[in-house]
């Protein structure tokens, strides 16, 4: 019989005012202790509900890391590269690069960004950007559970998405008081984060309920193991994200991540000197959609 997992850790992350100004508010689902997370930096929900038609954002660096984006609502982005719902997308930054984040119109938007580290190999690959839309996306519905699988392969489905460190992102649906069992890596690192119901999850059937964070247990072997979920009255909607612990330590500052203070500082140095391209002119072979 498979390992059962369950849940050690829950929490209702706080929305808190995002850096966009009126209209935009960010909860952290994922932040601080990497040692605990990885290979998990950062995730942030950001929500907008923008009542102007002033821009908002605009370009700025990043290195050393993967940016791992899910639009839920509305869109992001300018006319040459728009992503709408259910849209995903990977950036790896790598050795660096610049991107440009817009939002140019009223609109209402909810977007999952998280920040995934690279294995210490594959710290300073050539950057590259990968795009998976709705229409691509690989999906498979089965006895009131429904998954649509961004990344990785799991559950009989297969993302195109190529990734340096090993990653399942999923959102699942589950119709309202029905049970599933899901399958996952025992030794992944792995976390729940409920967009809409509740469910029990777990050997111990905690409840887990909209807005909150669950993470699991993380065993050492390198097995399948099993979550039990039972949705509640209202059925369950949450994304998970599994991925397999790099074990290297990392410095963050700001944009970046890398292995040394001293990487950081090199860093600065090229984003400042002009020496970082915007993905936006970068070779062909280095824009993949999917």
């Amino acid at each position: 019989m498979n390992n059962k997992r369950k849940l050690t850790r829950t929490y209702t992350p706080p929305a808190q005012p995002g850096f966009l100004g009126a209209g935009h508010m960010a909860r952290p689902v994922v932040s601080g202790g990497f040692a605990q997370t990885d290979p998990f930096i950062f995730l942030m929900d950001d929500w907008l509900d923008k009542k102007d038609d002033q821009p908002v954002g605009g370009p700025h660096p990043h290195a050393g890391f993967e940016t791992v984006s899910l639009v839920l609502e509305g869109e992001i982005g300018g006319a040459d590269h728009k992503l709408r719902a259910g849209d995903f997308e990977i950036m790896t930054a790598g050795s660096g690069i610049v991107h440009t984040e817009t939002i140019e119109q009223k609109t209402r938007m909810r977007l999952l960004q998280l920040w995934l580290a690279l294995p210490k190999a594959n710290r300073w690959a050539t950057p590259r950007l990968q795009n998976l839309p709705l229409a691509h996306v690989p999906t498979k519905s089965q006895d009131g559970t429904t998954i649509r699988l961004y990344s990785g392969t799991w559950a009989n489905l297969a993302s195109p998405v190529q990734n340096h460190t090993p990653l399942l992102v999923a959102d699942i649906t589950v119709d309202p008081n029905k049970a599933t069992v899901l399958n996952l890596p025992a030794n992944y690192n792995t976390f729940l984060y409920v967009i809409e119901g509740s469910a029990q999850v777990g050997a111990d059937e905690q409840l887990l309920s909209k807005d909150q964070v669950g993470w699991l247990d993380l065993q050492e072997n390198s097995g399948q193991s099993e979550l039990d979920l039972i949705a509640g009255d209202a059925g369950i909607r949450l994304v998970l994200y599994a991925g397999k612990p790099t074990g290297d330590p990392i410095v963050a500052h700001g944009p970046f991540i890398a292995d040394t203070a001293e990487d950081i500082q090199r860093l600065y140095q090229d984003y400042r000197r002009g020496h970082m391209q915007h993905i936006a002119t970068v070779d062909e072979s280095q824009l993949l959609y999917l």
